[in-house]
């Protein structure tokens, strides 16, 4: 009966290096491309300057509104431009979802 020579840690550490050496294309592919990281950024300085002046935007279009000094197509679009915008990530990840992209 030939004994073998291996112990079972030594079976383990190999086939541990093995997958390790196996997965090591898949961590090379999971980094950050710079055009994400660049777009998010752009995405963030957007929201935070838009978010003053939309505020400011309902605020106008309700005076306005109550002095009936402007017709409530304006309201409407302000409203849904106000959405899209600050919807933009969620919208784009529903679209992207439909497609399976």
């Amino acid at each position: 009966m030939a004994g073998n020579q291996y112990s079972a840690s030594t079976v383990m550490r190999r086939e541990l290096l093995i997958v390790t050496i196996l997965m090591l294309p898949q961590l090379a592919l999971a980094q950050t491309s710079p055009f994400l990281t660049g777009a998010t950024a752009l995405q963030t300085n957007i929201l935070a300057w838009l978010t003053p002046i939309a505020i400011i935007l309902v605020m106008v279009l309700g005076a306005m509104a109550m002095a009936n000094r402007i017709s409530w197509a304006w309201c409407i679009a302000a409203i849904i431009g106000i959405a899209i915008a600050f919807g933009a990530p969620q919208i784009v990840t529903w679209v992207r979802g439909l497609f399976g992209v």
